[in-house]
């Protein structure tokens, strides 16, 4: 196909862009996004002496993300990399008990198998030390989580049903696609037609695999007990598990045929994985601690709260019901205590929580975001957490104070980045609001400047102090950043994440349009030059913002929609939307709100960017597509970029790059003018 017309005028910018970054290389360029380190998953061994952990780097050679794994003394001595796999990733590491092998998963080929190019996730081990690895798994379909047993000898896995019977010749051509479940994809596992993942029980001398939870249900999340004598895992059950989000822990004997018993019984979530914490066994085995929601009608708005359930009795408690989110959960190794991620505006800090009385003491302050944490058997504490400065870096937590233990993104050091301030300023109705504010690097008081808004996904999310990449790339090219959390954002209470519970679009803009005011009136944004953007929701908000208000000069909605009743039995939320809005035929007057920006697409007069991920079922590209063709049928300036193969969240190195070139293009062709300053 011949491209249009405006499409060089598109590389020019490009060109002029990456021209204008390589001019100044202290500032962070579209270059130094694919430099970024990944670090996660870390895990202490039992002696709490040697911490394993992922790092995630771009492999320019591949174009694809590559996940290795490293290993670092608690003293801060001896890291080194572990795996050095170009054509392959380690994720989920594990230590045995006695320390002497570290497990992981891996979609490396056993040597010489050139046979299969789809290749998938199995279970490896390999000598603490380093050295060479073998396969322990060779479950059809994957492995897709999995736990040590305690004494070394077996290990629980998660692993779909096989999508052919086994000894069969794999077919030319897949097969047809067959289903009669409720909810028929996910953007992870993609097409779910009939098939379920479940527990397997897998001896780890010959790799027999025998399934524990057969049936027509998905089982997540195994935790072994300390004594060994049970699994701990999530599943959902009843006539129809797909339509609700009732998530329980069952626990199950390791041994053929055993049978399971429910362990919680709350009416709501039990351990969403959603939260990716699994349930955390006490030092003892008496006692699980878990992350309970609200009622399933409320969803993601309601916060997670840490539980303890006692194995025996089965009687669960709240140690401390506070209106905040707790996720990872970690037992102390004398069992008085459990140390979790708790949420607040803007930050989330590691705290100890003292059992039972429920009192809270942070470990972590100040502005930071904490992601992940580990404790070993003999109390040391490592966490994972950034700033604005910095991204996740893995600590050593000595008497509330941080000792780095990793420095994956040294070379940060050497560039100039902008700093990110917390403005406080009231909604239109009167509602407290936050927001976060990234000057231009070399800004100058008294000057105005070109300003973007960027808008969170979730709906319930918020902007933290964390490190934005992308933030960092637009302060170098001489914009300001403004990152509203309206209500629907988390870590604020349920009451103000609830405010716009199925009537998105209402009270969300009117917060971020008050944001836009509070930066125009303090002299720093330039009103005849604003821009907005998001992701997800970030995006849906966005066309919602652009719909109502015709203030914005450009914006870029990726992974959006405009028109729910669009979205409805195309993307993995039906459930979701009869909880909060009810079915399309039934409730008219929730999916027009819902709809509005589409509905109301003619009084749109900002030109727009729409990009979307080819194999998206989260928010499927039909949501860009069909706001792309309302504005391109009123001649409203806008652009559908839709990348191959990708789903939610964009992966290879090169797309990322090209994205974030693109946006820069766009706000620099409406909002940089010839002339204009800075």
């Amino acid at each position: 196909m011949k491209r249009p017309v405006r499409l060089p005028l598109m590389l020019l910018a490009l060109l002029c862009c990456s021209a204008a970054a390589h001019a100044d290389d202290t500032r962070f360029s579209t270059a130094d996004l694919n430099r970024v380190a990944e670090v996660g998953e870390p895990a202490l061994s039992r002696d709490g002496n040697l911490i394993v952990y992922t790092v995630t780097t771009a492999n320019p050679d591949r174009d694809e993300p590559q996940s290795d794994l490293w290993r670092v003394r608690y003293d801060g001595s001896g890291r080194v990399q572990l795996t050095h796999t170009p054509d392959s990733n380690e994720t989920r590491p594990q230590w045995s008990t006695d320390g002497r092998l570290i497990a992981f998963l891996s979609d490396r080929k056993l040597d010489g198998d050139a046979s299969d190019d789809d290749t998938h996730n199995q279970v490896w081990l390999m000598p603490s030390d380093g050295g060479e690895a073998r396969r322990v798994t060779d479950m059809p379909a994957g492995v897709e989580d999995f736990v040590l047993s305690p004494d070394g000898r077996q290990l629980a896995a998660i692993a779909f049903d096989p999508e052919y019977p086994p000894g069969s010749k794999k077919p030319k051509h897949p097969l047809p696609i067959v289903t009669d479940r409720f909810q028929f994809k996910d953007d992870d596992s993609g097409w779910l037609g009939n098939r379920h993942k479940h527990l397997y029980l897998v001896d780890i001398a010959s790799g027999k695999a025998t399934v524990l939870t057969p049936g027509v249900h998905d089982e997540q999340l195994p935790a072994w007990s300390p004594d060994g004598k049970l699994i701990a895992y999530v599943t959902k059950r009843g006539a129809d598990p797909d339509r609700h989000l009732n998530y329980d822990i069952y626990v199950i004997a390791p041994r053929a045929g055993a049978s399971e018993r429910q362990l919680t019984t709350f009416p709501g979530s039990d351990l969403d994985p959603y939260w990716e914490t699994r349930p955390a066994w006490s030092p003892d085995s008496k006692r699980i601690a878990y992350l309970q929601s609200g009622e399933d009608k409320w969803i993601y708005y309601a916060p997670w709260q840490l539980a303890i359930i006692d194995v025996d009795s089965g009687k669960a408690t709240l140690p401390a019901p506070i209106d905040r989110c707790f996720t990872k959960p970690r037992w102390s190794p004398d069992g008085h205590s459990v140390y979790a991620l708790v949420e607040q505006a803007e930050v989330t800090h590691l705290s100890r929580i003292d059992l039972p009385g429920g009192k809270i003491t942070a470990l972590t302050h100040g502005d930071r975001f904490d992601a992940d944490l580990d404790v070993s058997a003999n109390g040391r504490i490592v966490v994972l957490g950034g700033d604005d400065l910095h991204p996740p870096r893995l600590s050593a937590v000595e008497q509330d104070q941080l000792r780095p233990l990793d420095d994956h993104n040294a070379w940060l050091d050497a560039k100039r980045l902008a700093t990110t301030e917390t403005l406080r300023l009231q909604g239109p109705d009167g509602t407290a609001l936050d927001a976060l504010l990234v000057k231009p690097v070399d800004y100058v008081p008294g000057r105005r400047y070109p300003t973007i808004v960027r808008v969170h996904g979730g709906p319930v999310y918020q902007f933290s102090r964390e490190f934005m990449p992308d933030w960092q790339v637009y302060a170098a090219h001489g914009y300001a950043v403004l990152a509203v959390n309206p209500r629907g954002s988390s870590g604020r209470g349920f009451e103000f994440a609830r405010a716009i519970y199925a009537d998105w679009g209402n009270k969300d803009t009117q917060d971020v349009l008050a944001g836009v005011d509070h930066v125009v009136s303090l002299g720093i944004a330039d009103p005849a030059r604003l821009g907005i953007g998001g992701w997800s929701y970030g995006a849906i908000l966005t066309d919602e913002v652009i719909s109502r208000d015709t203030r914005f000069k450009a914006a870029i909605a990726g992974a959006g929609s405009g028109n729910m009743y669009g979205m409805y039995g195309d993307d993995e939320y039906a459930r979701e939307y009869e909880l909060e809005l009810g079915t399309p035929w039934a409730h008219r007057d929730a999916y027009d709100r819902a709809s509005y920006p589409f509905l109301h697409a003619g009084q749109i007069k900002t030109p727009t960017l729409f990009q979307c991920g080819e194999r998206d079922f989260n928010v499927p590209c039909i949501g860009a597509e069909q706001m792309y063709q309302a504005l391109r049928s009123q001649g409203v300036p806008t652009e559908l970029v839709m990348y191959p193969g990708q789903h939610h969240g964009l992966t290879v190195p090169s797309y990322l790059r090209d994205r974030m070139e693109r946006n820069l293009a766009w706000y620099d062709r409406f909002l940089k003018p010839a002339g204009a300053h800075p």
